[in-house]
């Protein structure tokens, strides 16, 4: 382990497969399998930017105006997002995390979420990261230790690759029924049927010109209990999939189209979510956590092909 801009980097390793972990908050910097990169993340010494990587508690996304009701209280947070008006992303992000397991092929961290003004509910927050045979392996579970109920979302942000230098010659697999049709924040408008769409790939279609900042629900699952977004190349040898297990309802697709010249449409930021944006206004999905209760998402990155 040694020190960087990001805190400790807790690099694990299965065969050929390497990630690496950050202490600030929690983020996954990198995975690779090989010389193939599978996550494109970020440089020891770099600001984290775009949300590489980083975990999203105890909201993903975007909240309007960052102001919500909540059993009686009219809450409002700070809006770290100012150009749109919302509050993004959650409040842990940029929280160094206390690292509490460190070998070859896991780590684990956690924190404690302070209440404070906006949310003032009192949880601890565990990030388990495994890296296996079969790729890498995350669990994130939530505690509240109030006295009160609170809400309750998660997502993660690492942004995927299929080894092509852009994401249009991408071929991309979503198994969901309905997209969310947002407005110019970012915040959704309506839940609607994929089919028709350009937001239908059900079946195997390359990225193309298309412009992804989407949510997508009503996902299909295996039998497993899995949904899996599959990025592939388009030739067919390799790719990545990355599969939403429990808790994980929702999956944000993002194809990098307001990043810095040079970062973008470079990877799909592939969200796996608890909760649509703006969940805290509109109940969707929402965790209602109890006092004493626990809730636990997890998900995970499968490489595949050579």
């Amino acid at each position: 382990m040694q020190e960087s801009r990001t805190g400790r980097q807790l690099t694990l390793r299965h065969g050929t497969h390497r990630a690496v972990i950050v202490e600030l908050g929690a983020a996954l910097r990198s995975y690779a399998v090989g010389e193939r990169t599978v996550v494109d993340g970020f440089a020891e010494q770099d600001r984290i930017t775009g949300g590489r990587g980083q975990i999203l508690v105890p909201w993903p996304n975007r909240i309007r105006d960052g102001r919500y009701p909540w059993d009686g209280q009219d809450l409002q947070l700070p809006l770290t997002e100012p150009a749109g008006g919302n509050a993004i992303h959650g409040l842990l992000r940029w929280i160094a995390w206390r690292i509490v397991e460190a070998s070859d092929s896991r780590a684990v961290l956690e924190v404690p979420l302070w209440p404070q003004p906006g949310y003032p509910f009192h949880l601890h927050v565990r990030a388990e990261y495994a890296l296996g045979e079969s790729g890498l392996e995350v669990a994130v579970t939530a505690r509240n230790l109030d006295a009160n109920a609170a809400p309750y979302g998660f997502g993660q942000h690492p942004y995927v690759t299929a080894g092509t230098a852009v994401v249009d010659q991408t071929v991309l697999t979503v198994p969901a029924r309905t997209w969310l049709r947002t407005d110019e924040r970012g915040l959704p408008l309506a839940a609607e049927p994929v089919a028709g769409t350009e937001y239908d790939l059900r079946t195997p279609q390359a990225v193309g010109a298309r412009r992804l900042d989407t949510p997508f629900g009503d996902l299909d699952r295996g039998a497993d209990g899995r949904a899996v977004v599959r990025l592939a190349h388009p030739s067919g040898a390799f790719g990545t999939d990355v599969w939403l297990g429990e808790g994980a309802d929702y999956v944000q697709l993002y194809t990098g189209d307001t990043l810095p010249q040079g970062e973008r449409r470079r990877a799909v930021a592939v969200e796996p979510m608890t909760c649509p944006p703006d969940a805290f206004r509109s109940g969707t999905g929402l965790v209602r956590l109890g006092p004493g209760e626990q809730y636990t998402v997890r998900w995970g990155i499968a490489p595949w092909g050579e």
